[in-house]
């Protein structure tokens, strides 16, 4: 197609005007050996994604007669000379049939779909653009970014009190250090809430990284609303070019050029992500998705608040990581307070045979960190929500978390009944991540002022929110949660003690995990197996009987699809975050009324788009189409659904959206002049 472009004739993939360089490619390599399917897939799909096997081969049988119409006009001599690699050991020895080297061999073509996506994309920015290429370079080294955080931290250190929870954030910094020299494969960092784990994850991840020459260190975070704020502690360290954002709730007008080019390919030294971005991304058969994969080889990937990923994947998740480890000198480290059941089991056969844990047992970490007292109230039966207002009403400053949005609402209004007065704070995903984040910084202030703060809110707080108060009530629910509620009480260690009120709550949870959870959490109770819920050796119990009663078939299926090498399958079967029952809700409110303005006058962007992501909820897909066809949301640019202008009383300035109000119009909205 250049040659011709330049005017000189060259008919080398059949008549006419149809080219298709990689069907002729993937065929030519399947000729060349069998046991170069990885190439013919990779050749095959670098342009329209990995295909199912079935699907593959079918194609190339229909397009057998252009490949034939290539060789009769002997294309140059190199391509038909080209060497051919050895069949490898592990193919060359298979059984048919053999499960184990059918996912190694996906695993394989992944690898290099991704090397030659990357490659592709990579030469054809060279040629339009070298300016945007030159952009790529200038990052500074693992090694340059581990002497950092190590001056960082023994700066930070030499100023600290010499509390309790500064002793120990230093002693685990300094365990992560001392392990660092081990050989690659997979760690744990069992530690407290409030223990130092995002410094101290990193500082064994960059030392490791720079011991044993490995590329990268990539972070994956579960939740969009705390990545933001491990990114800015980063950033705090390293400066802004060091670090690499790849999230949905980045900010487009506070994106730089180099941030967006480097977050195609991952090829830089600290990546900050999200599980969805790394693992949808792991088992996508996308060419703009997979080209970042090979980036992992030789990488460090940190799983902060690993407990999050959801349980019914796990034999996908589980055997793509161990594979990365075994197979292409990746580190992975299981970061979290609450460390899940993730070993080799008879339930989980493709489990983990071999962690780490950084730190050692004979650290007593959970003992001597313990700064919350947990206690049960009334342990036999549901408190009404009118009952634990009235706790609430009693504490000057506390947190109350609940189950439900509903539930949240409920509570604010019954308390401020009781003081007369509108004196709680509301948190909930109802709820745009600007609102959130303004509530945020307000229980700060007024915290750091000294005044009462009673927030309530629902267990989106619960996941590396830095919050502090001395009491906090929580509804039952299951082990982990319970520890990450604690985690917010007490943190910096001020009191002897913060107090965790936990009381069974009279709606319930959502059904999944959360209601799957609290049941195993109430049983344990009454079997008195509890005993200290933050301690290790209780939370690996908890996770042994959650995976128990974890349905695995969709994650056991995908592993069947996997080792049919049916990558297009995998790919739509694989979904990290089930909202398909979900949709996006702009709410013009702040901001976001200036951005939706933009596009409208501008039309769609990738950047447009992206900056109204902060002023966006996710609410139900048949309500959104209710509304839609009342008149209440509008569509803005044929794709976008948003509440503005008079609508906009339905969306609380303290609650968010208050869904049975959608419909009620502003009257002063509508007054002109």
């Amino acid at each position: 197609m250049i040659r011709l472009e330049n005017g000189i004739e060259a008919h080398i993939e059949g008549e006419g005007n149809e080219r298709d360089h990689s069907s002729a490619g993937a065929i030519h390599a399947f000729k060349r050996g069998k046991h170069l399917y990885a190439v013919a897939a990779a050749i095959a799909g670098h342009h329209a994604g990995l295909a199912d096997q079935a699907d593959l081969r079918q194609r190339l049988i229909l397009k057998q007669h252009l490949y034939e119409a290539v060789v009769d006009r002997l294309p140059p001599a190199p391509i038909l000379s080209a060497a051919v690699p050895d069949v490898p050991e592990w193919i060359a020895d298979a059984k048919p049939g053999d499960e184990a080297v059918l996912l190694r061999l996906e695993m394989h073509t992944r690898m290099l779909f991704s090397a030659l996506c990357d490659a592709d994309f990579l030469d054809t920015e060279l040629f339009f653009s070298v300016e945007r290429a030159e952009m790529r370079s200038g990052r500074p080294s693992v090694s340059f970014l581990a002497e950092r955080l190590d001056l960082y931290l023994q700066q930070k250190e030499a100023v600290a009190p010499p509390t309790t929870v500064n002793v120990v954030r230093g002693e685990v910094r300094r365990a992560c250090a001392a392990t660092a020299v081990d050989e690659p494969g997979i760690f744990s960092l069992t530690v407290p809430t409030g223990g130092g784990k995002t410094l101290a994850s990193m500082s064994f991840a960059l030392e490791h990284a720079r011991l044993h020459r490995l590329h990268r260190v990539v972070v994956a975070i579960p939740f969009t609303s705390i990545i933001e704020q491990t990114a800015s502690v980063f950033r705090d360290v390293f400066g802004d070019d060091a670090i690499v954002e790849h999230h949905s709730a980045l900010d487009p007008i506070h994106e730089k050029a180099r941030n967006r080019i480097a977050s195609e390919n991952w090829d830089a030294p600290l990546i900050v992500t999200t599980n969805v971005q790394l693992f949808e991304s792991l088992l996508s058969n996308r060419p703009s998705a997979c080209r970042k994969l090979h980036r992992l080889a030789r990488s460090v990937i940190i799983l902060d608040e690993a407990q999050a990923l959801p349980g019914h994947l796990l034999p996908a998740i589980l055997d793509v990581l161990a594979r990365l480890v075994q197979h292409y000198g990746a580190t992975v480290v299981i970061c979290t307070a609450t460390q899940p059941a993730w070993f080799r089991s008879e339930r989980l056969p493709m489990g983990f045979a071999d962690v780490r844990e950084i730190c050692p047992s004979d650290m007593d970490l959970f003992a001597r960190l313990r700064r919350v007292e947990a206690t049960v109230e009334n342990a036999d039966k549901a408190t009404p929500y009118d009952e634990v207002a009235s706790w609430i009403a009693a504490e000057p400053n506390c947190l109350a978390i609940v189950h439900r949005r509903d539930d949240a609402q409920s509570l604010c209004r019954t308390v401020d009944a009781r003081l007369a007065a509108p004196s709680t704070i509301h948190l909930s995903a109802l709820m745009t991540p600007a609102h959130r984040s303004e509530v945020l910084a307000q229980v700060r202030q007024l915290q750091l002022a000294g005044r009462p703060v009673r927030l309530v809110a629902t267990q989106l707080v619960e996941a590396g929110v830095d919050l502090d108060f001395p009491v906090v009530f929580r509804a039952l629910a299951g082990l982990d949660a319970l520890a990450q509620a604690a985690g917010r009480c007490n943190r910096e260690g001020r009191l002897a003690r913060g107090s965790l009120r936990i009381f069974i709550a009279e709606t319930e949870p959502p059904l999944g995990v959360p209601r799957t959870g609290r049941d195993i959490a109430r049983v344990m109770m009454a079997r008195r197996q509890l005993g200290d819920l933050f301690s290790p050796a209780v939370q690996l119990q908890y996770f042994r009987e959650l995976y128990d009663r974890t349905d695995l078939r969709r994650g056991l299926e995908l592993q069947k699809q996997r080792a049919s090498l049916n990558f297009a399958t995998v790919s739509k079967s694989f979904q990290l975050i089930q909202d398909g029952w979900s949709a996006p809700l702009v709410i013009a409110h702040g901001d976001g009324k200036y951005r939706l303005d933009d596009l409208k006058v501008a039309g769609p962007s990738r950047s447009r788009l992206r900056a109204l992501q902060r002023f966006t909820i996710n609410v139900p897909r048949r309500f959104l189409l209710n509304w839609v066809n009342a008149g209440v949301v509008s569509v803005v640019a044929d794709s976008v659904h948003a509440l503005e202008g008079p609508a906009l009383a339905s969306y609380d300035p303290r609650f968010g959206l208050i869904p049975e109000r959608m419909g009620y119009i502003d009257p002063t909205q509508l007054i002109v002049g």
